[in-house]
């Protein structure tokens, strides 16, 4: 049993499962921000732009019976089942709005982010080898004699 939560402790100290339990915990308070921005900031725009269309209230009602209902509400109501593919649409709508405005903040914290750091260039390693001057060879750097043509005056 030990030997189970020792395991257990050396898995949950992984780099990487404290890097996703971060993750997630930002991942919840920034989704709050993005929420705000979204129903507050972004649909009501779209909403002016579309003139108040609401698909919410789209539906058919599965029955063989000649009906018809003002709400999803009013159907239910009354027992019949229905298909919301109003709701479906609003869902994708909200979505790809979610993830197109995600997609914008994430794209300028990066570039915010790059702006911060210097760009660093690598220095050129250190030459490792040289060139025999009598045999034209290829030879380590302290090499004193040529081991090919075997001259001393490297």
């Amino acid at each position: 049993m030990k030997g189970f939560f020792n395991e257990f402790k050396k898995f949950i100290m992984r780099g990487n499962v404290i890097d996703l339990a971060v993750g997630v915990i930002i991942g919840g308070a920034f989704q709050s921000i993005v929420n705000s921005l979204v129903n507050d900031i972004v649909s009501p725009v779209l909403s002016l732009i579309t003139k108040g269309a609401n698909f919410a209230d789209k539906f058919i009602v599965l029955t063989t019976e000649e009906v018809s209902f003002a709400t999803v509400e009013a159907a239910k109501e009354a027992g019949y089942a229905t298909l919301n593919y109003g709701s479906f649409i609003t869902a994708i709508i909200n979505f790809l709005i979610m993830a197109f405005v995600i997609f914008l903040l994430v794209k300028a914290i990066n570039k915010a982010a790059d702006l911060g750091k210097k760009k660093e260039e690598e220095a050129p390693a250190e030459p490792t080898t040289k060139v025999c001057p009598y045999c034209k060879s290829e030879i380590s750097i302290e090499a004193t004699r040529c081991p090919h043509c075997t001259s001393d005056n490297i």
